[in-house]
């Protein structure tokens, strides 16, 4: 695992754009995304992996660094993607799907880089039951929540609502992993701000730090979504001034208590504000 502190300022948003449409890698990186992941699994067809691959290793020479979704373990072209990506200076990390074996991420840290960051998608029923061991495995910095394979994999037609269930392992597990916070699944809209904004709300209240995009449209919807709404940073700036100005006596803000656990809240949201603002675009 990668013990991330609270320093450490993390992506919002992780774009995805397909490893055969290298005329686009440049525009992503200009989408305002936080962090960009070049595909060579689920966007890319068979028949156009390898061309896929070689474009994007042309492309990177020089280039920002940017994550890259390789082709899953047992595939074929697994290791070639390992051999032509996992030391390139220019990618930043590994995005590993349909991860559940600690064992294959163990090993494929060995043929990487050190310090390589490692991204696991859970999506599938095995890799949620073990995504606690998967978490503990070197250089994993956080892990991704993929909601729509997931589905398909349990047999299951969930609401939103019904895989917060399943949500609130993924902080649970990432919080006793010293991790980062995790990175929630894609919203399949793409032009209602409204609703892309409420999935990032809802997402940052069970604990993710983050969210995967399909589209630069959802980038700026996204990144409100994870922002402190003006009330809330208001209501912290009031708990610590009233914190401050009791003497560490008890006191009350909005007829609530204030005690240690709110204020802790009230400068987590306050910290985090302050770390968006100075470490990644708005």
């Amino acid at each position: 695992m990668a013990i991330v502190d609270s320093q450490t300022v993390l992506p919002r948003s992780y774009l995805f754009v397909p490893g055969s449409r290298p005329e686009r890698f440049a525009k992503a990186l200009t989408s305002g995304a936080d962090a960009v992941i070049v595909d060579l699994e689920d966007a890319v067809a068979e028949s156009e992996k390898a061309s896929a691959r070689q474009a994007l290793v042309n492309w990177l020479d020089g280039q920002a660094p940017v994550y890259v979704r390789i082709n899953g373990y047992g595939t074929p072209w697994y290791e070639e993607d390992l051999a032509a990506l996992g030391w390139h200076p220019s990618v930043a990390g590994l995005v590993i799907p349909k991860a559940w074996d600690p064992a294959q991420l163990e090993s494929l840290v060995s043929q990487c880089r050190p310090g390589l960051t490692l991204l696991p998608i859970i999506e599938s029923a095995a890799g949620f039951a073990a995504m606690q061991d998967v978490a503990q495995v070197p250089d994993v910095q956080r892990l991704m929540f993929g909601t729509i394979d997931f589905q398909v994999d349990l047999g299951t037609q969930l609401s939103e609502q019904e895989l917060n269930t399943y949500r609130c392992q993924f902080a649970l597990v990432s919080r006793l992993a010293s991790i980062g916070s995790p990175v929630d699944g894609v919203t399949t809209v793409l032009d209602d701000d409204a609703v892309l904004q409420e999935a990032a709300r809802q997402s940052r209240r069970f604990g993710f730090g983050a969210k995967l995009c399909i589209h630069p449209r959802q980038v700026t919807a996204v990144h409100a979504g994870f922002r402190a709404s003006p009330s809330e940073c208001d209501w912290a700036r009031r708990v610590l001034h009233a914190a401050a100005a009791s003497g560490g006596e008890a006191t009350v803000v909005d007829g609530e208590m204030v005690d240690v656990p709110v204020i802790l809240r009230a400068r987590a949201i306050l910290h985090s504000q302050e770390q968006k603002a100075g470490g990644l675009s708005a």
